[in-house]
């Protein structure tokens, strides 16, 4: 390999301009035209789409790079893949996809013919189509850009671990100015220059958004640079609007980052010490809407924000911008680079990447295709040994450290764990045993007095949601596995980050090419009713509320109630494929409730009826006590110890959940329960107790149509709370063992007038409950130590 760029010649610059050439018209014809493809008549009305919804600003810029990056590929034989981070990016994407074969390879009836061609421009933004982002139905796609912020962390996801791959990644001017943008920067602080591969930001500067200018494009060269090489970047400048003068530029400098990386990385190899260098960037400057219409009505389009979306709209209906469109599309003079049949040239088609080397052909960028299963211990070896149910309290989350450790272990090229700086918070520091925390900054002497750092670390800890989701997302979707954990209150950072991530798995799912990846594991943890110190900010269930917003086919959630539960949701879930799985347990000490083979069999059913918790017997009940969470669980429990101490004949069913959507109907829901198997187990007519983790209009959202939902009285969290002890914030939001029990009297009629002496008695003891804690700062012992009598 040659230490410095190889000049390209006239002719090869010649190539590249005619190549992109093609890629610009293709993309400018896919956003207007639905008919005449190959321009061999005179433009008509007829041939115009009558919906115009493409994006055309940042078309250019994203295919220039794709074509000179296909330059390197073919001269290198490079393994790499390009992500768009301008949004409404695609045509700049489909166009070289399109030209390289791979799109009529997945899409045959887009062949690579006028007819073809006709077809690919009709259905692109259009109904029954394929959208104006870079969709799942794209080849070489694991990044959609229809929310901005992520293309970075979704590349270093994509690098991890990929030794070989190339990740360039073109990040629009707009995206830029958004937080999760702005942190992900410093992903290049946890890239190991050894194992990993290497991401190549492009920084397009084409100065606007949709009619605002952008705040990079804006400041002087030198505060732009210096920015860079603080977040600790090579930047490399490739300016102008000349076509070919910019081709000459992008070549040179694009191989010469290709050069550099491949250097950084043969150093670091060879040497076989990871260090973190100062990977190269390229900041482009070309104009908005490059080579489009100059003016439209008298007002500046190219280099200006109109050029965002349709630089001439009302093509139909007004001759003017019709023939101002012809003369647009006619200027890349396609008779030159199609034949007649409307192929791309053979010598132009020579360009691209043969097989698997074009990027939209990479299996990197189809991850199911080389996803490998994990190899999994035996989540059964880390069980909670039990002498009853309801007898002992531990962490639920230290046991299941010890079970990631262990996959950890024996998955040390495909498996990371993610968190936002709590790991150890969360009581899953053992996988620290096995590998450290990824840090590739600077080292302090203190750092080796528990610091926990490795430029070899395969945990992944930086404060940003955003980054950490963006990391795992491009991880996952790049055919790995993983598992995040972060705070229950804070998880409403990534709401979108999740929403999109749901979307476009959801997507995957009509897209019968796209092989299945690893599940998304989300654990929830330092949950609401557990912020003994830290208060009214930290109480926040409400994620649950957001999951249960997408659809059915992706989302999944989990409230294991102990540790055996959650060891037997977490290995289901790290084996599954194509899910979001939220998994919600606390990480303080709880009482544990089932052994492991009655664990197994609750978790498989999602819910049930635990009979050591009930005295119905096989006869109707008198209330169903139901609950799904930790605490809600315990306070329901200890509810039912105090009905049958003061009303023994009463007949109480105990109903635990741990999957959450067991609740929806069947035909909502694959998880959901038949509603003959409801009726059965809340019954038809008698009261039913929920003592619910989350908001309580959950529950009845969830339920609404089942046939005893008027009898549902749902308990849950209500906004209530600053710095509690857990009994005295359960009894705040009334979810405690007292509420219950006066909700039972209330809603069983032979109760009403004969409990009011115990309903009386409840009142007093949650008086007496909070007098203690605001005298003690922690629960009466023998409500807040209790443990299940029988």
């Amino acid at each position: 390999m040659s230490a410095a760029p190889v000049k390209p010649s006239r002719k090869e610059l010649e190539d590249i301009h005619a190549y992109w050439r093609a890629c610009c018209y293709l993309a400018a014809g896919m956003i207007y035209l639905r008919d005449n493809p190959l321009l061999k008549e005179p433009l008509r009305e007829e041939h115009i789409k009558h919906r115009l919804l493409g994006h055309w600003g940042s078309s250019p810029g994203l295919a220039f790079t794709y074509t000179h990056l296909n330059r390197l590929i073919n001269r290198y034989d490079l393994n790499a893949i390009l992500l768009a981070g301008p949004g409404h990016g695609a045509p700049g994407m489909l166009a070289p996809i399109y030209l390289e074969g791979t799109y009529s390879e997945v899409y045959p009836n887009k062949s690579e013919d006028a007819a073809g061609m006709q077809r690919f421009f009709k259905e692109f933004s259009f109904p029954g189509g394929i959208g104006s982002h870079c969709t799942p139905e794209m080849p070489g796609s694991i990044h959609e850009g229809g929310e901005l912020g992520y293309s970075v962390s979704h590349a270093f996801g994509a690098a991890y671990d990929n030794p070989d791959l190339l990740v360039t990644v073109m990040v629009g001017d707009g995206e830029s100015e958004t937080g999760p943008l702005a942190t992900s920067w410093h992903s290049n602080k946890f890239l190991n220059p050894i194992r990993d591969g290497a991401v190549l930001p492009v920084l397009h500067l084409n100065g606007y958004k949709i009619n605002n200018p952008t705040l990079l494009s804006r400041i002087s060269h030198d505060e732009l640079e210096n920015l860079f090489k603080g977040y600790g970047w090579a930047p490399h400048f490739v300016e102008g609007s000349d076509p070919m003068e910019m081709h000459a530029s992008m070549a040179e400098t694009m191989e010469q980052c290709v050069l550099e990386i491949r250097r950084l990385q043969q150093a670091a190899r060879s040497s076989g010490k990871p260090m973190r260098p100062r990977w190269p960037m390229i900041i482009l400057r070309t104009p908005k809407g490059w080579t489009g219409p100059k003016e439209v009505d008298g007002h500046k389009v190219e280099g200006f924000w109109r050029a965002h979306q349709v630089p001439l709209g009302g093509v139909i209906g007004n001759p003017q911008h019709l023939q101002q469109l012809e003369q647009w599309l006619r200027s890349y003079k396609p008779e030159q680079l199609f034949d007649a049949s409307g192929k791309l040239k053979a010598e132009l088609r020579a360009l691209a990447p043969k097989g698997t080397r074009r990027m939209s052909a990479n299996p990197v960028t189809n991850g199911g295709l080389i996803r490998k299963e994990l190899r999994m211990p035996d989540y059964r070896n880390y069980a909670a040994m039990l002498p009853g149910p309801g007898k002992t309290s531990m962490s639920n989350t230290h046991p299941l450290g010890d079970f990631l450790r262990d996959i950890m272990k024996d998955n040390m090229q495909n498996f990371r764990v993610f968190g936002p700086d709590e790991n150890t918070s969360n009581k899953l520091d053992s996988v620290y045993e096995v590998s450290k925390k990824t840090w590739l900054a600077d080292y302090l002497p203190e750092d080796a007095d528990g610091g926990e750092l490795s430029p070899d670390g395969r945990v992944m800890e930086m404060l940003s949601e955003h980054t950490l989701e963006g990391w795992l997302e491009g991880y996952l979707l790049s055919g790995r596995h993983g598992f995040f954990s972060t705070y229950e209150a804070f998880v409403h950072v990534i709401d979108s980050m999740f929403n999109q991530h749901a979307k476009w798995l959801a997507m995957c799912k009509a897209v019968p090419w796209r092989a299945p990846v690893s599940s998304l594991n989300l654990l929830i943890t330092s949950t609401v009713w557990r912020q003994d110190h830290n208060g009214f900010t930290h109480q926040d269930p409400g994620f649950l509320d957001v999951v249960l917003n997408k659809s059915p086919d992706v989302t999944r959630i989990y409230l294991p109630p102990d540790v055996n539960c959650l060891l037997s949701v977490a290995d289901h879930c790290l084996k599954s494929t194509d899910y979001i799985n939220v998994i919600v347990a606390d990480k303080q000490k709880h009482l544990q409730y089932l052994d492991m083979d009655a664990a197994i069999k609750h978790c498989t059913k999602g819910l049930g009826i635990w009979e050591w918790a009930s005295n119905d017997g096989n006869t109707e009940p008198d209330v169903v006590m139901a609950c799904a969470g930790d605490i809600p669980t315990k306070e329901a429990l200890a509810a039912v110890v105090l009905l049958r101490e003061h009303f023994p004949q009463l007949k109480v069913r105990f109903i635990n959940v741990v999957d959450l959507y067991k609740l929806t109907p069947s035909h909502e829901h694959p998880h959901g329960l038949s509603d003959d198997d409801f009726d059965s187990l809340f019954t038809v007519d008698k009261p039913i107790i929920f003592n619910f983790h989350g908001y309580p209009w959950l529950i009845h959202r969830m339920a609404y149509r089942r046939t005893n939902h008027r009898n549902l009285h749902v308990r849950g969290y209500k906004e209530k709370g600053s710095i509690n002890t857990p009994l005295e914030l359960a009894i705040q939001n009334q979810i405690d063992r007292y509420s219950l029990v006066m909700s039972v009297i209330d809603h069983i009629p032979a109760l009403h007038v004969a409990g009011a002496h115990i309903k009386e008695q409840m009142r007093n003891q949650q008086i007496e409950c909070c007098q203690y804690a605001y005298e003690h700062g922690v629960d009466l012992p023998q409500a807040g130590d209790w443990t299940w009598p029988y």
